[in-house]
């Protein structure tokens, strides 16, 4: 759903699906880039650090279309005495605003200038910009994408990043000049079709300039814990086979080897009749997927859902013919079994993996925990086989016995987890190890898009008057949302509201304030519409608009999804904009 194209661009760049960069490096990088990330929001955890980097001088350069306080200032939300302080953005910061869904562009575009200086640099005697021992002992397929550079045009560039050559000069010096750069991006860049690409591209940069290692590298930021974990243990549709090997050796039976249903598959397979029983572990899977209303349908269709949850949300009224509710326990609450209280072990995007011991009382003793329920239901269905699922849930640490035994990297795993803070799992890529097929890292090359909005799957004749990215407003962690304020972006009381430039107001014949109705436009006959939305003007780009999720993940068709990593394109759906069809409220 969010990062999915982040993992499929890295393992095939440079082996490992996760990012290279620890926590400490942002103590060392000269140059922060941040692409399609809005850390205020987002990520509160990364605010410190950039703020410190920004404080000792570092150069961050932030892409993103909207101008959001949280990137110009890198105040935290929390400290009201720097909120109230600090009026102006530090010097050494640069904004730049490309096209929704621009931003390969703009990295190919700084690549071009950088390639440009570095040809001049050999010619006529002087540093290379690039590292050029660092391509040739560690990457393939430089050639063929440098060609792709050169046969790139900057008209090209320019039109689709929505930046300008000059200005993305400016850009690529920032992080030619720069001895240790850090690029980070989230799902401004990961939500679109051609986002395994961008990731890609981006990846091309830090190879052409070696940067690997101690203050430098790649970070996709990931958010909340595990979603990186998930991967490291083999949570997917389709795990690596060496996985399925060492369980099948562990545990003396045959794993499945054909592939699963991600969340879109999922989805397509419920609406085809394919899939009869859906079982939810956390998650409000209704209200954060994609085609809102054909959502609702697919899960309807189902003979039995099964949500496993900590608390109640919108997904607990979508049922199938028979629906289960099995509440859980959370990770602030304590859990408590035969041998004790337990902790869980989470890994966050910086690879680091720690134990975590929730604190509160729970709320009944009739309630779970997560892995209690999952073993119940093995145990109910297989016996004791191919485990005792009843003793593991007893200790935890039987269960991190059992990961040992089969995942790389976590030797000696309980012993490790009494290191305060936890241990760092390690990343071959940051120590130049590429577990790719050739034993060296890969620059993949691909073309720009032919276009950011795909005539093709448009409905016939449709003409967008904009196109919207859907985003999360300050009181908001993913599709939880604790108040209708958002005080980065000065909304109050409300959520239902639409982002526009006020030339695009002008242009489409609105006004600030204005009641409308958004309309998606897609190939198929559906109509994707949410209603009596307010128009707010606000510094966006011209041409572009955003709302917030998950009132507008109605838009979003099912079927719209990242080439490779089937993401939904949340970061760019063509949209109308219709004079409000919701009826008029009696006072």
């Amino acid at each position: 759903m969010c990062h999915e194209a982040s993992g499929v661009a890295l393992i095939e760049s440079i082996g490992t699906g996760k990012g290279t960069v620890t926590f400490a490096d942002f103590d060392k990088a000269d140059a922060l880039f941040l692409f399609g990330q809005n850390p205020g929001t987002n990520h509160p955890r990364m605010l410190e650090p950039i703020r410190d980097a920004v404080k000792r001088g570092a150069q961050v350069a932030v892409f993103n279309p909207l101008k959001e306080r949280g990137l110009e200032r890198f105040q935290a939300p929390q400290d009201p005495l720097e909120m109230l302080t600090q009026s102006s953005s530090p010097l050494n910061t640069a904004y730049f605003r490309p096209a929704l869904g621009g931003d390969m562009a703009a990295v190919r575009g700084m690549v071009k200038w950088m390639l440009q200086w570095d040809r001049e640099a050999l010619a006529s005697g002087g540093e290379a910009v690039f590292d050029h021992d660092f391509i040739a002992q560690h990457t393939d397929g430089v050639e063929q994408y440098l060609a792709m550079v050169d046969a790139t045009s900057w008209e090209r560039i320019e039109a689709q990043s929505g930046i300008s050559r000059d200005v993305l000069e400016q850009a690529a010096r920032i992080h030619r000049d720069s001895k240790r750069v850090i690029i980070c991006w989230a799902m401004g860049i990961t939500q679109h079709k051609h986002s395994v690409a961008t990731v890609q591209e981006i990846a091309n940069l830090q190879l052409l300039r070696g940067q690997f290692g101690e203050g430098a590298g790649l970070c996709p930021v990931r958010g909340h814990s595990n979603v990186q974990g998930d991967r490291t243990v083999g949570i997917a549709d389709e795990p690596p086979a060496a996985l399925l090997d060492a369980l099948e050796k562990r545990f003396g039976f045959t794993p499945p080897r054909e592939p699963g249903y991600n969340v879109i598959t999922t989805l397509q397979a419920m609406v085809a009749g394919k899939i009869k029983v859906f079982l939810a572990l956390g998650g409000n899977f209704a209200q954060a997927t994609p085609d809102t209303a054909r959502t609702h349908e697919a899960l309807g269709s189902c003979e039995l859902t099964v949500q496993i949850s900590t608390k109640l949300n919108r997904s607990h009224l979508i049922c199938g013919n028979e629906a289960l509710i099995l509440p859980c326990l959370g990770r602030t609450d304590i859990d408590e079994q035969a041998d004790g209280p337990q902790g869980v072990t989470v890994e966050d995007s910086f690879s680091m993996v720690h134990l975590s011991h929730g604190q509160l009382r729970p709320l009944s003793k009739q309630m779970r925990s997560e892995p209690a329920i999952i073993a119940g239901i093995a145990e109910a269905t297989l016996g004791k086989t191919p485990v005792d699922w009843s003793a593991l849930v007893e200790n935890y640490d039987r269960i991190r016995d059992l990961i040992q035994d089969t995942i790389p990297g976590f030797d000696d795993f309980n012993a490790r987890l009494k290191t305060p803070g936890g241990f760092y799992l390690g990343n071959p890529a940051r120590d130049r190890q590429w577990h790719t097929e050739s034993g060296r890292a890969q620059l993949v090359s691909h073309a720009l898009p032919a276009t950011l909005v795909d005539a093709e799957t448009l409905a016939s004749g449709a003409k967008p008057d904009l196109v919207l990215q859907t985003l999360r407003s300050h009181d908001q962690y993913n599709t939880t949302i604790y108040g209708l304020h958002d005080r980065y972006r000065g909304v109050h009381g409300g959520r239902k509201v639409v982002f526009i430039n006020r030339a695009d107001l002008e242009r489409l014949g609105f006004q600030h304030g204005d009641k409308v109705d958004v309309v998606s436009l897609w190939r198929d006959s559906e109509e994707r519409r949410v209603s009596d939305f307010t128009l707010l003007e606000y510094d966006v780009p011209a041409g572009q608009a955003a709302a917030y999720y998950p009132e507008t993940n109605p838009l979003v068709p099912m079927d719209s999804y990242g080439d490779g990593s089937f993401t939904p394109t949340s970061k760019l759906i063509a949209i109308r904009l219709e004079k409000s069809r919701a009826p008029k409220r009696i006072a």
